[in-house]
């Protein structure tokens, strides 16, 4: 009974510390891993982007998804979506490009459609584009997309896995899920902060420059309500006036009730939608 009892009490222990040590998963990817992912590749994302502007526009323009930090949310959303399903689809390099070339379409798609719902405005647009849908996205990019998956998965993410494996090897992995836990916070918030300063900053735009959108009145109403509120509307100006919102969103855009497109930096002439002019186009 004794020897029973003893071995019943090791189980419990031995229960209780893989209870601890379980990690979390998304279809056999640990969530830390789909974490520490989205942050990489925001990042690379933005670095990606910033020099593709500097090459095809002699500009040094923000490429930033959010009001603070070098994060493209797109890419890394994107990245974490083909790193979770490729392994479905990596059976030879043509299929890995065509799931790739899905993957990123969908994934772009649903994010600027999200975008235009929950800011009223659009990040990007490709109705220019040969063979679009929705302006949403186009076949050029999708192509680009299925290029990208296969750079990601044979070369990209096993160098990223390598080096992520030798910080873990140096850091405890307590102190990496706390770096992982701070960043992601500071995401969210900052997420929170962009949508609510981009409505602001449409808001003023509308009314100041009387653009005719099918929703006129109720921003009138909500731009009067900010202009009574003279403390947050002092703040609002001084942190989130018209030059940093132009310079960390040079592309946001607005379709007024005719569906024209207007680009807010040409209603602000004066302020330049970029950080340094690298050399002219």
């Amino acid at each position: 009974m004794e020897n029973r009892k003893g071995k019943n009490k090791a189980n419990d222990k031995v229960n209780v510390k893989n209870t601890k040590n379980r990690e979390y998963k998304f279809l056999g990817v640990s969530i830390w891993k789909i974490f520490s992912y989205f942050i990489i590749y925001s990042i690379l994302g933005y670095v990606i982007e910033t020099i593709f502007g500097i090459i095809t526009m002699g500009e040094w323009q923000s490429r930033q998804s959010f009001l603070y930090g070098p994060f493209l949310g797109i890419y890394g959303i994107g990245a974490v979506f083909i790193l979770i399903f490729s392994k479905y689809f990596n059976k030879n390099n043509i299929i890995l490009f065509l799931g790739g070339y899905i993957i990123g379409t969908l994934t772009e798609y649903i994010f600027s459609f999200l975008i235009e719902v929950i800011l009223e405005t659009d990040w990007w647009d490709y109705s220019g584009k040969i063979l679009n849908i929705n302006g949403r996205v186009c076949l050029l990019y999708s192509i680009f997309w299925g290029v990208l998956t296969l750079v990601l998965v044979k070369i990209i993410n096993p160098f990223i896995d390598r080096v992520c494996n030798k910080i873990k090897a140096k850091i405890s992995k307590k102190t990496l899920k706390i770096i992982v836990i701070v960043v992601i916070i500071f995401l969210f918030i900052d997420c929170i902060l962009t949508i609510y300063a981009q409505d602001m900053f449409i808001t003023r735009m509308v009314v100041e420059k009387n653009i005719p959108v099918y929703n006129k009145e109720a921003i009138n109403e909500k731009y009067i309500k900010l202009k009574n509120n003279k403390n947050l509307d002092n703040f609002i100006n001084k942190v989130w006036g018209n030059e940093k919102m132009i310079k960390t969103f040079p592309n946001i855009k607005i379709k007024d009730k005719y569906f024209n497109v207007i680009y807010l930096n040409s209603l602000l002439p004066e302020i330049k939608p970029y950080y340094m002019k690298v050399f002219e186009k």
